[in-house]
């Protein structure tokens, strides 16, 4: 039988639980896939708990990003073969489809092919980080190479990503963190600059970095307070995304530099681009160029055993990582 990750109540990291259960086999749009690697995300950790846009129903399974082999297809499943070498897009029921564990079913719309040139554990590090910064920056924000975008929590995985996108952009990427240990490792990673929040003045430095003009595109996971700051660096006519919510802080509106600069402020997640078949076809090709060319490379921080699955979650919530946190199987 398979090892799943499942919980039975939300809390702590301590309350996943890794258990024996019964190899079932995928419906009808369904593939089941020999799970080789699982990436870790942010998410997941809110949705453990309970802090997420689903609410699990116990007990849940957990996890969106997994690659493997698909074992078996299910009924009325085209384009998806057995042996196909595949990891998964976010677009699902994270506690109906987790892929925490040894054997997964997901729907078969929610599987891709990656890179033969990657690694199983590079391939469980693909699709929420690249189709994140990907949706934001170059669907929405249609981004170029005169723009200058700041990415805070720069060294998250999904941070590193929109650092990388926006190099291949030609474009000027300023990167945050909250303290100096992860500024050189960001500037290694590409990042033109690097402010170090603890340290400097948000603001003034952009404001430097910039002549006064501020940043067309803001990339922001964190909210709270730090948003009035945000909207103080962004460029006239400029654009500040919201994709999580990672400060407890309430998050108050920005509105008269909203008003002064004519600025977007919106709320956004991966999930407007894989729920429109057009936009992620759009998305797998940019990132699939991107991969194949080099331009996209994903950064891995640290690998745990499926075993260590309570001190992975726990690691993620330190704020240690620089890049993505995967677990082998």
């Amino acid at each position: 039988m398979p090892r799943i990750v499942r919980f039975y109540e939300t809390g702590e990291a301590d309350v996943l639980k890794i258990e024996d259960l019964p190899l079932t086999e995928p419906g009808t749009g369904e593939v089941r896939l020999k799970v080789e690697a699982i990436g870790l995300n942010r998410a997941e950790v809110m949705f453990r708990r309970g802090q997420y846009l689903e609410t699990p129903i116990f007990p849940s399974r957990l996890g969106y990003e997994a690659a493997g082999t698909v074992d078996v297809v299910g009924p009325d499943t085209s384009g998806i073969r057995v042996g196909d070498r595949v990891s998964t897009i976010p677009s699902f029921s994270v506690g109906q489809y987790g892929v925490y564990g040894e054997s997964a079913i997901v729907p078969a719309y929610a599987v891709a092919r990656y890179p033969e040139s990657l690694s199983s554990i590079e391939g469980a590090a693909v699709w929420m980080q690249y189709m994140t910064a990907y949706g934001a920056l170059i669907e929405y924000g249609k981004l170029n190479r005169d723009n200058t975008v700041l990415i805070t929590a720069g060294s998250s995985s999904v941070g590193l990503a929109a650092i990388q996108i926006t190099k291949a952009s030609g474009a000027t990427a300023i990167a945050t963190t909250r303290g100096s240990d992860k500024k050189a490792f960001l500037l290694e990673a590409g990042a033109d600059h690097v402010i170090v929040t603890e340290e400097e003045d948000l603001v003034e430095q952009v404001n430097t970095l910039t002549s006064g003009k501020g940043c067309r595109i803001v990339f922001d996971p964190i909210a709270g307070s730090t948003l009035e700051k945000l909207a103080e660096a962004t460029a006239q006519e400029g654009m500040i995304f919201e994709y999580g919510a990672l400060s407890s802080d309430s998050t108050p509106f920005p509105l008269f530099s909203a008003l002064s600069k004519g600025l977007t402020i919106r709320g956004y997640t991966l999930f407007e681009i894989v729920s429109n078949p057009e936009r992620l076809t759009r998305g797998k090709h940019y990132i699939y160029q991107g991969l194949e060319s080099g331009k996209l490379q994903p950064i891995i921080d640290r690998i745990f055993p499926l075993d260590e699955i309570v001190e992975a979650h726990r690691y993620m919530e330190s704020n240690q990582q620089k890049g993505k946190i995967v677990l082998t199987v």
